[in-house]
Formats: C-alpha cells, sequence, structure tokens
C-alpha cells in the first residue's frame, strides 16, 4: 500500500515559513516594550566638567524621564579617556551599560601604542549627540582680523611664530596640525596640560595662537581678551555667525570635536534601535537643544548606522594627520 504524501497548499508553506521570524520579532517588541526595567549607567571617561561630562549631564536626566528608569552617570577619567573606554567595552551587552564619548575616541587608535579594546569589534554605535566646533583664536593686540591675514602674516616668519594646545594628541593640536598642512605653515607646536594653561599663554601674549574648543574660550571672546578669527566647522557656527569658517579660505577644511553614545559590542540590533530612537526624541527636546546650544554645540542625532560611518571616517582622518606629522604614539 502506498501512503501519500500530505501537499500543504503553497499558502499554508509560505506561513509556516514566516511564523520563525514573526515569533522573533514579536518576541522583540515585546522586549522592546519593557525595556528598560532597570536603571541604566552611562559612563563618562573623562573628569566631571569636561565637555563630555556636560553632555552627559545634558540629555541624561531627560532620557531618564522619558525611559521611567534613572540613568546614572559615571565618571571614569584617566589616561586620555582610555580608562572608562575600557569598562564600557568590559560591560555587559545586555543595555543596561553606554558610554559618552568625544573625537578622542577615534583619535586614540592612532596615538595609543596599544589599546585594551577594539573600536570596532567592542562598541555598537548608538547617537551623535552633538558637534562642536573648534575656534581659532590670537592675542588681541596681533595685527590680523581675518584668516587670510594671520594665515600671510604667518608666511612671512617661517618658524618665528608658535601655537598652544592642551596637550600633544588633543583635537586642538591636531586640528591646527590639519591647517597647517593645508595652509603650508611653518610654525611651532607648544603643548600644555590642558587647555586652561594653553589659553592663558595665549591670552598673556607668549603663545601667538590656539585652536581650543568654542565653549571653552567663548568667554574670553565675548570679553575681547582673545579674537576668534574662523572656526572649524564646515559652515559657521550658529553661536558666532559673524565668524568665518576655516573651509570659507581652505575649502575642505573641517575638524570638529563630537560627542556620541555608544554601546558595548554585541548588544542586540532591537535594543541599539531603542536607545536610538529614545536619543533622538531626546534631542528633539526644545530645551535640550537650547541647553547644547547655550555650550557652543550643534546638536546632531541620526541613525546609529550614520554615526558608525562617521567614526569609520573620523578614525581614518586623524590617522592620516598623525601619521603625516609623525606625531609619536604612547
Amino acid at each position: 500500500m502506498v501512503t501519500k504524501r500530505k501537499v500543504w497548499p503553497r499558502r499554508a508553506v509560505s506561513l509556516l515559513a514566516a511564523l520563525p521570524l514573526f515569533a522573533s520579532a514579536t518576541s522583540h517588541g515585546a522586549d522592546a516594550a519593557g525595556y528598560p526595567v532597570r536603571s541604566i549607567r552611562m559612563i563618562v571617561p573623562s573628569a566631571p566638567g569636561g565637555g563630555t561630562d556636560v553632555m552627559a549631564r545634558i540629555v541624561a536626566p531627560k532620557a531618564a524621564e522619558a525611559w521611567g528608569q534613572p540613568i546614572v552617570v559615571e565618571n571614569r577619567p584617566g589616561a586620555a579617556s582610555i580608562v572608562g573606554v575600557e569598562a564600557a567595552a568590559r560591560a555587559a551587552p545586555d543595555g543596561y551599560t553606554i558610554v559618552m564619548v568625544s573625537s578622542g575616541f577615534a583619535i586614540n587608535p592612532s596615538l595609543a601604542a596599544k589599546l585594551p579594546y577594539d573600536n570596532e569589534r567592542d562598541f555598537t554605535a548608538v547617537m551623535q549627540v552633538s558637534s562642536v566646533p573648534n575656534v581659532l583664536v590670537v592675542h588681541p593686540s596681533l595685527p590680523v582680523r581675518t584668516l587670510g591675514e594671520l594665515l600671510a602674516f604667518t608666511r612671512s616668519r617661517p618658524g618665528q611664530l608658535n601655537y598652544a594646545s592642551a596637550g600633544s594628541g588633543s583635537s586642538p593640536h591636531l586640528s591646527m596640525e590639519l591647517l597647517r598642512n593645508m595652509a603650508g605653515l611653518d610654525v611651532v607646536h607648544v603643548p600644555y596640560k590642558g587647555s586652561g594653561p594653553a589659553m592663558f599663554e595665549v591670552m598673556s601674549g607668549q603663545v601667538t595662537m590656539m585652536l581650543p574648543s568654542l565653549p571653552t574660550v567663548m568667554g574670553q571672546i565675548s570679553s575681547g581678551r582673545l579674537r576668534a578669527l574662523a572656526v572649524t566647522t564646515a559652515k559657521r557656527s550658529a553661536a558666532l555667525p559673524k565668524v568665518a569658517a576655516i573651509a570659507e579660505t581652505l575649502p575642505g577644511y573641517e575638524a570638529v570635536q563630537w560627542y556620541g553614545v555608544l554601546a558595548p559590542g554585541q548588544t542586540p540590533a532591537w535594543i541599539v534601535a531603542e536607545q536610538n530612537r529614545m536619543l533622538n526624541q531626546v534631542l528633539a527636546m526644545p530645551n535640550v537643544r537650547a541647553a547644547l546650544e547655550d555650550q557652543g554645540a550643534e546638536p546632531v542625532g541620526g541613525t546609529a548606522a550614520r554615526f558608525s560611518g562617521y567614526l569609520k571616517a573620523e578614525r581614518a582622518r586623524w590617522a592620516s594627520v598623525v601619521n603625516r606629522n609623525g606625531i609619536a604614539k604612547e
């Protein structure tokens, strides 16, 4: 006797094949609806009061309100942010640890002889929070009022002028090296231990120029103790609308300090999507945008994929500057 094999209708087969995907999507949807169920730790790999800390403390309280769970900001400074970033890399990828990083995250792979983590393998991009321009400043007594005038003044005095930075490998240092390369300038780098001492030397007239972050020197620019010549964003900053962008004189120049949120590597995609959704919602709040703009920062937001691509481009950009200028690894 021959047993007939039951033939399922094509539509039924298609529905059965789709069941695992439907079950997975339903499960993730249910998880997303309940996430988070406890407090979230936001690691800040710098000391309180720094730019990264300021960004975290603007965003975290509003995200906590929206999620209905506390977000605990944990400062873990040390080794140019490496200590805190490593702590985030070692955290469980369960959605309950995130880290606020700055542009140094993309610079460190080119400067550190060996990092205790891998920028790509050990992290998942969530969202870029903001972008902050650096601003080229000089002492008011210097006889220049535009970038063009400064370039001419500097070229007529090769090797005689200098610039301050917050330290070798810092964003102000590399931003100035990029400007030096593109403009063909011969100026001497004078590194300091932090933006404060560097800025003091420019204000005292001991050093010719500096390219610090805008929030660092906004007060000194407003008071007239420093003269702003140009900002490093591709376009003019809303915080200093009368100050030109370097790109107006040197097309293609752009070097900003940015801040963004990462999750540990292997964090499930649905958790990252929920974190991205919530952070974009927070960034759209008028009071959050106003708080960021008060710091001279431009809110960014966008998708996790966009931030991931931006991180790769930033790593490549600064690796090129470091290698071209022979900046030593530590």
